[in-house]
């Protein structure tokens, strides 16, 4: 292995087994998944890059701390440890746990909107971000960056907002009717790309100046955090909770799914700076969708592992090499000429599909063709982030053509070595090379609401 990349910084104590299958297999198993890899058996997958959400591995700090954790309904003391952590990191006044991102989404965003006609801006929405405010009747719209857009050229905070677009955005708009601004840190859409403290600082004051709440979706803010400490300057010499504290300092509201920086598999966060009132309506809500206020949706052990979690997602020896994993694949990608987002995000590595499939029209899914090929040739899964996760027009039942038409092969914390990389990029070298020999997709069934997770699909 080459020095440059860090080696684990953890030793393994338990294994799980993972099948190989046979490339005859394979064919039989995507075409009997609606070529769809949601619908894949993990049995049948060997290297899983579907996602970085709730498959990473717990260390044994978190496993001991399930061992104490606190089963009663109501004032549970696992409650009150995971509460302690996330105001000592947030320096919010109000939290409290929900079952995942999405559960966090569907209590707070419709509080927000109070008539017809409102939108929620962000650096660029997620598909569950963009989900719940349209199910909340608002629109979604996107202000990043332009530089996102690039993907060859380096920017080191290639998630940022567009700081004139925003503005011009709330003033054609009306700041009556911006519900809020969200910013998602690291940027998924745009590549798992880390935002600056510099653009937070910045978008909180013109969150500010018109009066808009300004919340942030922190999904993955400890490894946003180091990114600012490895390329912002000023930075180089702090600690990453401070900056993630100074983070914090920059919104009003925390919105939060733990299975990624929480190091968990499952749970989720909403923590509020000051507004009682927006917490009371955030926890008359939850009670009817995720459970009593003091535990969310989670088991008392879950918000134990969760409180050890976001402090062990915050060491920089973690997120180094946490990093540097992400970087090792995007660099055997590059060599080879494959087109990625450059410079890789934190959490995984964005191919290029419309560079690499041009032959392929943006509505028959020029990422999905790619994602089924390397599901076909090693039995690794990834994900369309393009057109089909982008879905149609509200208003014109069309579908919207992505910016970026990428697939994501999204690391999971803890699992994998540098070998299964490199597994992974041999695979992709080699539908890289036959690459002229793909085609589109077209649907066999189509979902109504986040259409990617549980569509079909026939091949053209």
């Amino acid at each position: 292995m080459n020095k440059k990349y860090m080696a684990e910084p953890y030793r393994i104590k338990m294994v799980e087994s993972i099948r190989q299958t046979t490339k005859e297999e394979r064919i039989t198993l995507l075409k009997n998944a609606g070529y769809n890899p949601f619908s894949l058996r993990s049995d049948d997958v060997y290297i899983d890059l579907l996602t970085d959400s709730g498959t990473g591995a717990m260390s044994q700090e978190q496993w001991g701390a399930m061992m104490i954790g606190d089963e009663a309904y109501a004032g549970s003391r696992s409650f009150y440890r995971l509460e302690s952590v996330v105001k000592n990191i947030t320096g919010y006044k109000y939290f409290m746990p929900v079952h995942q991102g999405r559960g966090a989404e569907q209590v707070f965003l419709p509080q927000l909107v109070t008539h017809k006609g409102m939108y929620y801006l962000s650096n660029i929405h997620f598909d569950t971000t963009r989900a719940h405010v349209e199910l909340a009747g608002a629109r979604a719209l996107d202000c990043v960056t332009e530089c996102c857009y690039d993907l060859k050229n380096y920017h080191p905070f290639k998630g940022n907002f567009d700081l004139e677009l925003l503005e011009k955005t709330i003033l054609e708009k009306g700041k009556e009717n911006i519900c809020g601004i969200i910013m998602t840190i690291t940027n998924n859409s745009a590549g798992g790309q880390p935002v600056s403290m510099e653009n937070m600082r910045e978008v909180h004051k013109i969150a500010k100046k018109y009066g808009i709440m300004n919340i942030i979706d922190g999904a993955r803010y400890a490894e946003n955090s180091f990114f600012i400490k490895e390329r912002e300057k000023g930075y180089q010499d702090k600690d990453i909770i401070d900056i993630a504290r100074e983070t914090y300092s920059y919104a009003d509201a925390l919105l939060m799914s733990a299975k990624k920086d929480g190091l968990v598999n499952m749970g989720g966060i909403i923590a509020i700076r000051d507004d009682k009132c927006l917490f009371d309506k955030c926890r008359t809500r939850a009670v009817a969708y995720e459970g009593f206020p003091t535990y969310g949706g989670l088991n008392g052990r879950d918000m134990d592992a969760l409180a050890v979690g976001l402090m062990e997602a915050l060491d920089e020896n973690y997120l180094r090499h946490r990093i540097d994993q992400v970087r090792y694949l995007g660099d055997r990608l590059m060599e080879a000429g494959i087109p990625i987002q450059y410079p890789v995000g934190g959490h995984a590595v964005f191919v290029d599909c419309k560079a690499l499939a041009p032959q392929i029209p943006y509505d028959q899914f020029p990422s999905l063709a790619v994602t089924n090929a390397l599901y076909v040739e090693a039995g690794v899964r990834a994900v369309e982030i393009g057109s089909l996760l982008l879905g149609r027009d509200p208003d014109t039942n069309k579908n919207i053509e992505a910016k970026l038409e990428l697939m994501r092969l999204t690391i999971p914390r803890r699992v994998y070595t540098y070998n299964h990389l490199d597994v992974v990029a041999d695979a992709m070298i080699h539908v890289f090379e036959h690459r002229h020999e793909l085609k589109g997709y077209a649907f066999d069934y189509e979902s109504p609401i986040l259409r990617h997770f549980t569509s079909t699909f026939k091949p053209l």
